[in-house]
């Protein structure tokens, strides 16, 4: 049996996404910037596409931009916006427990002359929004967070997060990273007063290198990418008509069935977890209820090396992260986990477990099974 246990790294595509990006690439593969028939029937994808997925966020379509994924939209609404607004002020704010494609480029703005105030979280991952308040100054340009940790899978408040922002400072914007919130949450931009929102196509069953970056109209912001001068200018380059297709029916599709889905991965969670707090020296990081994501799962397995695990799992067609995919193999110890308070043991011992709609309780007892196993076996591997 098989058990894939790792859609927060990628998921499959919808076979609905696979044959439009399928049609795209074979039949209607004209370039949309193209002025004869050919051009026209791939721009008609193009705007198929923007209309789905501002729906599901009730935005405008003019508001959606189209990416190459989560790491170009959260490179493009932090120095975007913070070379477009740095007459007005050069803080920003962001938090310990962000994903290295809002980390890194929020070291690269301080660099280049920015302050940027860290946020930091308590042992479950949550921050506190009193905390927040304080740090909104009137040079405070930008507060970049992230929905969903990618790792623990902790829900910051970010509509409580959006209202003390623009009550501090009107002027500050809001970015969201909601690459692991879109499609297990509804998200509504202007209610929550989120200015950016970046997306991820493949982790909602779309095509990998597709994304799209939300932008409130009334947001300064400078282009990323320069060139021809496709999307208004303001993201050059020809349009990823596959990608993009693919990406707008995996975002209909996803929010067609959401409740159903979410309710499934939550009971699926709420068992395996409870299957896991049975075993011996076996602990759950952050935490299990509302507060939590319904599709991520981050355990410790004390005294079992977390890549050891893994493997073990792997041998046995179980596929699981040791922490978060994007940054297995150069490790140096979770920010996150790090933020959190975790002792290094561990920290080296985690193990992250994550759902889509497709997985099964069969999965889960399989692998349940197959951990009760091993356990016993590499903790005594590991003693000597």
């Amino acid at each position: 049996m098989e058990a894939y246990l790792d859609n927060s790294a990628t998921t499959c595509c919808y076979e609905q996404v696979k044959d439009v990006v399928v049609k795209t690439m074979m039949q209607d593969y004209g370039n949309p910037s193209a002025m004869h028939l050919k051009g026209v029937e791939s721009e008609q994808y193009i705007k198929k596409a923007t209309a789905q997925i501002a729906k599901t966020l009730k935005a405008e379509e003019k508001e959606i931009y189209f990416t190459s994924g989560g790491t170009e939209s959260d490179n493009w609404a932090l120095i975007g916006t913070a070379l477009a607004n740095q007459r007005a002020g050069k803080h920003i704010i962001t938090t310990q427990i962000e994903h290295p494609a809002v980390s890194a480029p929020a070291s690269y703005l301080e660099e280049q002359g920015f302050e940027v105030t860290r946020l930091g979280v308590d042992d479950k991952g949550r921050i506190s929004l009193e905390e927040l308040e304080d740090a909104i100054r009137e040079d405070t340009i930008l507060v970049s967070a992230m929905y969903v940790n990618n790792e623990v899978g902790i829900v910051l408040p970010i509509a409580e997060m959006g209202e003390i922002i623009k009550k501090k400072n009107p002027k500050t914007y809001f970015h969201v990273d909601a690459i692991q919130a879109y499609g297990k949450y509804r998200i509504l931009p202007k209610k929550m007063n989120i200015d950016m929102l970046s997306v991820s196509g493949h982790k909602i069953h779309g095509p990998k290198g597709t994304g799209f970056l939300y932008i409130n109209e009334k947001v300064k912001i400078i282009p990323y990418i320069h060139g021809g001068g496709q999307q208004k200018g303001m993201r050059s380059g020809t349009d990823n008509v596959p990608g993009v297709a693919g990406l707008g029916m995996a975002s209909e599709m996803i929010y067609s069935k959401l409740e159903e889905n979410v309710t499934h991965m939550r009971e699926l969670k709420d068992y395996f977890v409870s299957e896991l707090n049975k075993m011996d020296q076996v602990y759950i990081h952050g935490t299990t209820g509302a507060e939590s994501a319904p599709h991520i799962i981050s355990a410790a397995f004390k005294g079992v090396r977390s890549e050891v695990l893994l493997h073990t799992l792997e041998e046995r067609q179980i596929y699981v992260s040791a922490g978060s995919a994007c940054s297995t193999h150069k490790r140096s110890g979770s920010p996150t986990l790090t933020a959190m308070g975790v002792p290094k043991e561990l920290m080296e011992s985690t193990v992250r477990f994550s759902f889509c709609e497709m997985t099964t309780k069969e999965e889960l007892d399989y692998t349940l099974q197959v951990i009760g196993e091993v356990l016993p076996m590499l903790r005594r591997y590991a003693r000597h």
